[in-house]
């Protein structure tokens, strides 16, 4: 069973400072929010950990295995370097979207996002070490089939990006639905879901939902770990077992040891 920690970084009062005392170049804005997403990634991935950016002022991180300090710590590191600080909240659930429900609902008791008031608030509490199994995490990782040839070789980028990110809006929206899934887009033709405890015929169903209603082919890998850097990393492996065997789902998940001989 999976045991997702999923960590909601928001940064505090950020509408308001954009235009205060006057509205700041979007360049700017666009310059801190990378800034600070490429920051908080190395911060949360040193501790084997993913981030996301989301709506960049909004953005999520897998955490199994950062703790309360690890969370304040991240908080401190930002406040000491940008003019923006970040309030956290963590969630703990088998469902991804319960674990994200249970982050946002910690904040959103805490204060607004647009409350001048509310800052570095850490709500929520995290995994400790005997409650971690081998099996909390589980990720997969898609991409879409022959991206180069049918699009960016063919297409305008523009029209390529439509292509790509159709396929995206549409297994986000089913995964999330269907199973409580979080996907999200992390560049080129490549989608990375953090999900509940799924076996293939679920995942089959979802590449024959994309492909059905949006016209898009994907093929994934998946991995299982305690930890999302190890998951992760277990499913591209798988991702690359579907481009050498040509299918469309492979899974690399720990299975119970069976028929152990004693000593």
């Amino acid at each position: 069973m999976t045991n997702t920690q999923l960590s909601l970084i928001q940064i505090d009062n950020y509408g308001p400072w954009t235009v205060t005392p006057e509205p700041r170049r979007e360049m700017d804005l666009q310059t801190l929010q990378s800034r600070l997403f490429a920051d908080l990634a190395q911060f949360v991935g040193s501790r084997d950990g993913y981030v996301f950016f989301t709506r960049f002022d909004n953005m999520v991180a897998v955490t199994n295995g950062l703790d309360g300090d690890d969370h304040e710590l991240m908080q401190e590191s930002i406040g000491n370097r940008y003019p923006v600080s970040i309030s956290v909240g963590v969630g703990v659930d088998s469902t991804p979207i319960d674990a994200l429900e249970t982050a946002t609902a910690g904040l959103q008791r805490a204060g607004s996002a647009q409350d001048g008031d509310r800052r570095e608030v850490f709500a929520g509490t995290t995994l400790t070490e005997r409650d971690r199994t081998p099996t909390d995490v589980q990720i997969a990782h898609f991409d879409v089939n022959d991206a180069t040839s049918k699009y960016t070789d063919r297409l305008n980028e523009f029209d390529s990006f439509i292509e790509i990110e159709q396929g995206y809006a549409s297994l986000m929206r089913h995964l999330r639905e269907e199973r409580g899934a979080l996907s999200f887009f992390v560049g080129g033709d490549n989608i990375i879901s953090v999900c509940p405890d799924m076996d293939e015929s679920a995942y089959r169903s979802a590449i024959d939902h994309v492909e059905r209603e949006v016209g898009v082919e994907l093929k994934v890998g998946v991995g299982v770990a305690d930890n999302v850097q190890e998951a992760g990393i277990a499913a591209k492996h798988a991702l690359e077992e579907c481009r050498h065997r040509g299918t469309v789902v492979e899974m690399d998940v720990p299975r119970p040891d069976v028929g152990l001989a004693e000593d």
